[in-house]
């Protein structure tokens, strides 16, 4: 009997791929902060820059470049992502469709 490789026993079980859960659910956390509205702590530290001297060395990557990142990984970059995520049913789509790619 051969031995099943992993992305067999994964199909057979259609179980979904966990990079792509983690990333769906990261964009939705992400969705849900950006229609908060721009005074809301969360919505700050999502989108906002500090305001104090840049340290020494390459600059810390935010919240909103993983958002973009994640976006361009699953092929649904160059969009401005904060703008789409005000339609919920377009967002919710994207989302599901996410957690159902198989992210290598």
């Amino acid at each position: 009997m051969d031995k099943l490789h992993n992305e067999e026993i994964n199909d057979l079980y259609c179980l979904p791929n966990i990079i792509g859960v983690i990333i769906s659910r990261k964009i939705g956390w992400a969705g849900h902060v950006a229609h908060m509205g721009e005074k809301r702590a969360a919505y700050k530290v999502l989108v906002g820059k500090l305001e104090r001297k840049r340290p020494l060395g390459r600059p810390r990557r935010r919240w909103e470049d993983n958002i973009t990142r994640d976006l361009q990984e699953v092929g649904c970059g160059g969009m401005n992502w904060i703008e789409m995520a005000q339609d919920r049913d377009r967002w919710r789509a994207l989302v599901n469709v996410v957690m159902n790619l198989r992210v290598p």
